[in-house]
């Protein structure tokens, strides 16, 4: 990758890291980039409609072409159309927060959702973004269906993340994670308990194709309505919306890729 490519989509990442906008000075010293390169590969995405400045020396931040983009590709693969109503019924069927993840090598993003709560508390991540393994219920169905060395080094990589981001119960060693995937390997699914977050409970089964996972689903909500036996008797639900979308995977792109994340 040529460094001008490097530096310009770090930037973007960055950006996409402070919806608030930052100067010009804060992010050529955070990402360690000389001022005239990153005010030139700022004043590149400026004229390609990816960034924006509030005003003359103001603040850049993203606009909202990058999020088109990515809405646009999920759409033109197809995956909104096969997925949206298995999704919808089971949030209707939970009350809860209902999403897909895709596997795209050694990442697991969050592609789609649907709301099955109108009222109350609610939680509703951004969507777009990579679900963090060692604590997300759509990262533990993962992990559990691949081998411990290979689950281990997955999350090594991408690291447990501050423990004060997440929830009390979050693993914190390479034990404490391969306890919650050996029990969500006996059950088939996973599930956690103010895990990812305090006050949030969620479960997560995995969409299999050709005995490899190819994305996950998983439902959340707060611990007060999703207790543990409320996510027992929504096992079988979200195991048969699993299992119901593996088979017809291959009419979307995005799915009709050879599986990854092997290793």
């Amino acid at each position: 990758m040529s460094l001008a490519l490097d530096r310009g989509l770090t930037l973007l990442e960055h950006l996409a890291d402070h919806p608030g906008g930052l100067p010009l000075a804060l992010m050529a010293s955070e990402l360690d980039m000389p001022l005239s390169a990153c005010h030139r590969l700022l004043g590149e995405l400026q004229r390609r409609g990816y960034v924006r400045q509030a005003h003359k020396q103001g603040d850049y931040t993203l606009t909202t072409k990058v999020v088109s983009l990515g809405l646009g590709y999920l759409s033109n693969a197809g995956i909104v159309d096969i997925a949206e109503p298995l999704l919808e019924r089971l949030a209707h069927k939970s009350g809860e927060l209902v999403r897909l993840s895709i596997v795209d090598e050694d990442r697991l993003t969050w592609v789609a959702k649907s709301q099955g709560t109108r009222q109350g508390l609610r939680y509703d991540p951004d969507m777009g973004m990579d679900a963090r393994l060692s604590c997300t219920a759509s990262g533990h169905a993962w992990l559990l269906t691949l081998s411990d060395e290979r689950a281990v080094e997955l999350v090594a990589r991408q690291g447990f993340g501050p423990p004060a981001q997440y929830g009390p119960k979050a693993p914190t060693t390479v034990k404490a994670l391969l306890g919650f995937l050996h029990a969500a390997r006996v059950r088939g699914h996973s599930m956690i308990e103010e895990v990812f977050a305090p006050g949030m409970n969620a479960m997560g089964a995995p969409v299999m194709r050709r005995k490899e996972a190819i994305g996950v689903i998983s439902i959340a909500g707060p611990r007060t309505r999703l207790t543990a036996a409320r996510m027992r008797e929504l096992a079988p639900a979200l195991l048969a919306a699993a299992a119901e979308l593996g088979p017809i995977s291959n009419s979307s792109s995005l799915f009709g890729r050879p599986p990854l994340g092997k290793g």
